[in-house]
C-alpha cells in the first residue's frame, strides 16, 4: 500500500491522490513513468519525482524515520504492511496521579516491561525502541506519547499508528476493551481488572503477585493491538483498493461500459 500512496508528497492532499489515482497512476512507477499528470504543473511533477526516488531509496535502506512528518497522522496506516516484520506495540500504564508505572513494548512474541522503580529509564527504553522501525498504540496520540515525552523526555524518531482514531473513522466506537469485544478477541477472566488498583495494591503491600497481575495485563492489552492493527489495515486498504480498481474499470471502459481502447488512459 506505501507505494500506491501519494499523500506523502508536499502538498498533496487526499482528495488531489484520489485525482491522480483516477488518472491511471497507481504506483510510485506509474508517477514516474507519466510525462503529465493532470493538476500537477511540469515543475512540481519533477519536485514530486525527486521525492518518489528519495522515498525508494528509504525504503530500499529499511529507513522508516524519512517517513516521520511526510504522511497525515490519519494516513500512517499505509506504513503498515512495509514494515510489519519491523512493527512494535507499546502501550502504557499510569498510577491514580496520571503518573507511568508501566510502558510495556512487545513485537507480540516477545514483550518487554519497564516498570516504575524497577527499570523504567529513558536511555533502556529509548535504547529497546529502536531495535524497531514502526510502533502502534491505541490513543497513544493523546494519552502514551505526551506522558513518555513529559515525564521521561522521550520522543519518538519513528512512523506512529494511533489505531483509535483510525478505528472511529472506520464507524467503531469505544475503548480498547469494547473494541476487543467487538472483534471477538478473548482474554482471561482475572484480566479485565483495574490496572491503576492493581498498582496501589502492590505500591501498599510489596506483595508482587499484584506487580505480576498488571504485567499481565498491560502484557494483554499490547498483544491484542496487533489483531487491531492487522483488522484495520485489511479494511482500509480495501477502502484504497476499491476505489483504484474502480477508476481503472472506468479508465478501461469508460463512464457506460463501453472499451474505450487508446482513447481511454486519461
Amino acid at each position: 500500500m506505501i507505494k500506491n500512496s501519494f499523500v506523502f508528497l508536499e502538498k498533496v492532499t487526499p482528495h488531489k491522490e484520489q485525482s491522480i489515482w483516477g488518472q491511471g497512476i497507481h504506483h510510485w512507477t506509474d508517477f514516474l513513468r507519466s510525462k503529465k499528470i493532470k493538476g500537477i504543473p511540469p515543475e512540481k511533477k519533477h519536485y514530486h519525482d525527486r521525492q518518489i526516488w528519495e522515498a525508494l531509496k528509504a525504503l530500499q535502506e529499511d529507513n522508516s524515520s524519512y517517513f516521520v512528518g511526510k504522511f497525515p497522522a490519519k494516513e500512517m496506516w499505509r506504513l503498515y504492511d512495509y514494515f510489519k516484520d519491523q512493527c512494535c506495540f507499546l502501550d502504557i500504564e499510569t498510577d491514580s496521579h496520571g503518573r507511568i508505572t508501566v510502558v510495556g513494548i512487545s513485537n507480540y512474541y516477545h514483550t518487554a516491561s519497564f516498570v516504575q522503580g524497577f527499570n523504567l529509564e529513558k536511555e533502556q527504553v529509548e535504547q529497546y525502541l529502536q531495535k524497531y522501525k514502526l510502533v502502534v498504540t491505541f490513543n497513544g496520540s493523546s494519552f502514551d506519547l505526551p506522558r513518555l515525552k513529559k515525564q521521561l523526555g522521550i520522543i519518538l524518531s519513528i512512523p506512529h499508528i494511533d489505531l483509535k482514531p483510525l478505528y472511529v473513522n472506520l464507524g467503531l466506537t469505544g475503548g480498547l476493551k469494547e473494541v476487543e469485544l467487538t472483534l471477538d478477541l478473548k482474554r482471561p477472566p482475572h484480566l479485565y481488572g483495574n490496572p491503576v488498583e492493581l498498582w496501589n495494591a502492590f505500591h501498599a503491600s510489596g506483595d508482587k503477585e499484584w506487580l505480576e497481575l498488571l504485567l499481565d495485563y498491560n502484557r494483554e492489552d499490547i498483544e491484542n493491538l496487533r489483531a487491531i492493527m492487522e483488522h484495520v489495515y485489511a479494511r482500509k486498504a480495501a477502502e484504497v483498493q476499491k476505489y483504484i480498481n474502480s477508476t481503472s474499470f472506468i479508465l478501461s471502459h469508460g463512464s457506460n461500459g463501453n472499451t474505450l481502447g487508446n482513447q481511454g488512459k486519461y
